[in-house]
């Protein structure tokens, strides 16, 4: 049978292993996580309008 005891132990142990990020870093990469969901966003925009278009251009519908 599991020791809970043991077991938040081991927890702590893990915690304290983890590097956690600082400041500067969190806010760089939320920066960078921005720019690629606008990229993404557009990509996906303009993807949409071509196929849109093309569809629109064989059925012939206006």
């Amino acid at each position: 049978m599991a020791n809970p005891i043991r077991f938040l132990e081991e927890v702590k142990r893990e915690v304290l292993k983890v590097t956690w990020p600082n400041r500067q870093e969190t806010s760089m990469t939320t920066v960078v996580v921005f720019i690629f969901v606008i990229i993404a966003a557009l990509f996906f925009l303009l993807a949409d309008y071509i196929i849109s278009e093309s569809v629109r251009s064989i059925l012939g519908v206006q």
